[in-house]
C-alpha cells in the first residue's frame, strides 16, 4: 500500500478495499461474539493503558490534523472539538476503563417462564454482529465507539471525518494493540484508512457484511446516510426539545428547569429550543424567566401573547414565525409560545418535536401522567431539565448516540441498545 506525503494510504480500488474490510469484520464478529466478559474487559483495560503510554504519539498525530484544519480554515469551535489535550487523552482512557466495569449484556437470559407443555421460554441478549459508525471531528469517538461495540460483542467499522484522519489512525493502533494482547482479532475494530468520500458510499452498500449503521454528526451527514444506506440506520436528525410549564407548576422548579434546559449548553441535541407556557403560568413566571434569559444573552422569539407580556415587562423580543417552531437553533436563541392548556401543549410538541426530549413542569400528578403517555418522544420528563437526556446521566455508563427512531433502539443507545434479543427454549425431551 503506497502512502502519500500526509501519511494517508493511497487506495486505488475503494470498492475492493471496502469489501475486504466488510468481510474481515464479519469474520471477526464471530470471534468477538463468543469472547468471554473477562477477555473483553482485559482488552479494554489494555487499550486504555496503551492510550496513556502513547499520549505523545497521539498528540503528534493530532497536531498534524490541527495544522491541516487551520490551513483549511476550520473555525475555532471545530478545532476545539478536534484537539487532543492531555486531559482529553486521560478522559478517553478513563472512559474505556469505565466501560470495562459495566455489566456485560451478552448472554443474559430474561423472562424465562414455563409453558403448559413443560418447556421454558425466555429471551437471550446477543450482539447485533457488525456495526458501521460514521462520525465527524472528535477523535475520542473512535475510542468510545470501539469500546462500546467491543464490550457488547460486536465487530465495528469506524469511518471518522477527514479532519481527524491521523488522530483516528493513531488511536486505532492503540486499540489493535489491546486486542492482540488478549488474543482477539484486530479486525474486531477497523478504522477506515482513507478520506476518500467514496468509501462512505461503499460502506453504506455492504448490506451482506454490516448489520446496522450509526451516524454521529451534523444534520447533512445524517440525512445523506439515511437516504443512501441499504442497511438499517440508528439515528436522530434534530434535537427540537420542549419544556412545557403548566398552570400548576412550582415557580422555583419552573425557573430552574427552563433556564437550565436552554443555557447549560447551547450546542447540544438535548438543549431546549421551544418553551411552552399556559396563560396562567406565563403571567407569574415568564417575566422573571425572560429577564434571566436576557441576562444570559439569549435572544427571545415569541408568539403575539408572549411579545405582549414581555413588552409590559420591559423585555425585548422579536416575533416568532412558523419556521421557529421547527428549528433546532443550537445557539442562544429561544422560541416561546403561550398555549391554552396541556392538550394544546402536547399537540404542539407532537407536531413540531423531533421526538428527542420533552419535559413538563407541574405539580399535578394526573397531568404529568398524561404528558408521559401522550408525548411521542424518545425521552419524556417531569420536573427535570432536558439536558439529562444522556447515556451517562441515565446510568448507561456510556452511549453510542441518541436514537429518535422507534426501531430497534430509542433514546440514549448504550450496551443493551447494541444487542438484540433471541428466543431460547429449554426442554427435557418434550415433543409437540
Amino acid at each position: 500500500m503506497i502512502m502519500n506525503a500526509n501519511l494517508e494510504p493511497l487506495i486505488s480500488d475503494i470498492a475492493n478495499y471496502m469489501a475486504g474490510v466488510g468481510q474481515a469484520a464479519r469474520d471477526a464478529s464471530r470471534e468477538i461474539g463468543r469472547a468471554t466478559t473477562g477477555q473483553k474487559n482485559q482488552a479494554l483495560t489494555a487499550i486504555a493503558q496503551r492510550i496513556i503510554e502513547q499520549s505523545e504519539v497521539l498528540k503528534k498525530a493530532n497536531a498534524m490534523d490541527l495544522a491541516a484544519g487551520k490551513e483549511k480554515g476550520l473555525d475555532a469551535a471545530l478545532l476545539d472539538r478536534l484537539e487532543l489535550t492531555d486531559e482529553r487523552i486521560h478522559s478517553m482512557a478513563e472512559g474505556l476503563k469505565q466501560i470495562a466495569t459495566l455489566a456485560d449484556p451478552v448472554g443474559v437470559i430474561s423472562n424465562l417462564a414455563y409453558r403448559p407443555s413443560g418447556i421454558q421460554v425466555g429471551q437471550m441478549r446477543v450482539p447485533l454482529g457488525v456495526i458501521g459508525i460514521i462520525y465527524e471531528s472528535r477523535p475520542n469517538v473512535t475510542a468510545d465507539a470501539a469500546a462500546l461495540c467491543l464490550k457488547s460483542g460486536n465487530a465495528v467499522i469506524l469511518r471518522g471525518g477527514s479532519e481527524a484522519i491521523h488522530s483516528n489512525q493513531a488511536i486505532a493502533k492503540c486499540i489493535q494493540h489491546g486486542l492482540e494482547i488478549v488474543g482477539l482479532p484486530t479486525e474486531v475494530v477497523q478504522v477506515i484508512e482513507t478520506t476518500d468520500r467514496a468509501a462512505v458510499g461503499e460502506l453504506l452498500r455492504l448490506k451482506d457484511a454490516i448489520d446496522v449503521i450509526i451516524p454521529r454528526g451534523g444534520k447533512s451527514l445524517i440525512e445523506r446516510i439515511t437516504n443512501e444506506s441499504t442497511i438499517p440506520v440508528i439515528k436522530h436528525l434534530d434535537g427540537i426539545c420542549h419544556v412545557f410549564i403548566d398552570d400548576e407548576a412550582d415557580k422555583e422548579k419552573a425557573l430552574n428547569v427552563a433556564f437550565n434546559s436552554k443555557t447549560q449548553r447551547y450546542g447540544t441535541c438535548n438543549t431546549m429550543e421551544t418553551l411552552l407556557l399556559t396563560e396562567s403560568a406565563s403571567a407569574r413566571i415568564l417575566p422573571e424567566l425572560a429577564n434571566m434569559y436576557v441576562d444570559a444573552g439569549v435572544e427571545l422569539r415569541g408568539c403575539d401573547k408572549t411579545q405582549s407580556i414581555l413588552k409590559d415587562s420591559g423585555v425585548e423580543s422579536i416575533a416568532a414565525v412558523e419556521e421557529d417552531w421547527a428549528t433546532e437553533y443550537l445557539a442562544p436563541v429561544l422560541s416561546i409560545k403561550i398555549v391554552e392548556n396541556i392538550d394544546a401543549a402536547i399537540s404542539h410538541i407532537n407536531q413540531y418535536s423531533s421526538q428527542h426530549t420533552d419535559s413538563i413542569v407541574t405539580e399535578n400528578y394526573t397531568k404529568s401522567r398524561q404528558f408521559l403517555r401522550e408525548v411521542d418522544s424518545s425521552s419524556v420528563m417531569v420536573n427535570a431539565s432536558t439536558r439529562f437526556a444522556d447515556g451517562f446521566e441515565y446510568g448507561l455508563g456510556a452511549e453510542i448516540g441518541i436514537s429518535t427512531d422507534k426501531l430497534h433502539a430509542r433514546g440514549p443507545v448504550g450496551l443493551d441498545g447494541l444487542t438484540s434479543m433471541k428466543y431460547v427454549v429449554l426442554g427435557d425431551g418434550q415433543i409437540r
